[in-house]
């Protein structure tokens, strides 16, 4: 089975191709087949991927596959949220991984709060018109760090601390981080609703 990766970002495509790889699935980047982006107008992370899923399987008359995520800092009642890909542009950056986790350590300079969420929401269709979307939600809870830490990931994985491990994603090891992510979450949740909804036949 062919599904379309609603998502341009390398980083993630790489993550869930990874993920869902025991359904045997190939995963195409919507890059790939010439679709655009969606428009994600919404203030909710599962109605911006449903959004996101419906435009990519429309376009591409194959199923379809969307991600949104992102981190919710509660020092910030829950912001940057759905924003987040765009948080470095409120304060005069350039968008980009860097420039995020630059003004987040900024912006929290004096702020001894340092709790956060990150947030990844998947939404599969079968078709543009899918009454039933496959919906998974996983969220990992960790703080902020007061700087970088870590080579791997992406995103803000190098400030995102994680009491459990005693480290920030970006100083895991990729297998683990993938298992123990937001995104690994849902993924797996997501990986369990695909094979018992679209892949297994009465």
């Amino acid at each position: 089975m062919k599904i379309v990766l609603a998502s341009n970002n390398r980083g993630k495509l790489d993550e869930l191709q990874s993920m869902l790889q025991p359904l045997g699935v190939q995963l195409l980047r919507q890059a790939e087949l010439g679709i655009s982006e969606a428009e994600e107008p919404f203030r909710t992370f599962v109605e911006n991927a449903l959004a996101k899923a419906r435009h990519a399987a429309r376009m591409s008359a194959l199923p379809a596959l969307a991600d949104d995520a992102g981190l919710c800092v509660d020092a910030f009642g829950g912001l940057p949220g759905v924003d987040t890909a765009f948080y470095a542009t409120r304060f005069g950056y350039a968008k980009s991984d860097d420039n995020n986790v630059r003004a987040l350590i900024e912006q929290m300079a004096s702020i001894d709060n340092r709790r956060a969420a990150l947030v990844s929401t998947l939404v599969a269709v079968q078709s543009a018109e899918d009454p039933e979307p496959l919906i998974a939600v996983g969220r990992v809870v960790g703080e902020i760090t007061r700087e970088p830490l870590g080579s791997h990931g992406f995103g803000f994985d190098p400030i995102m601390y994680i009491p459990e491990f005693g480290q920030t994603f970006a100083q895991l090891p990729v297998d683990v981080k993938n298992a123990s992510s937001h995104r690994g979450k849902a993924a797996r949740l997501m990986v369990e609703m695909i094979r018992q909804r679209w892949l297994t036949r009465a």
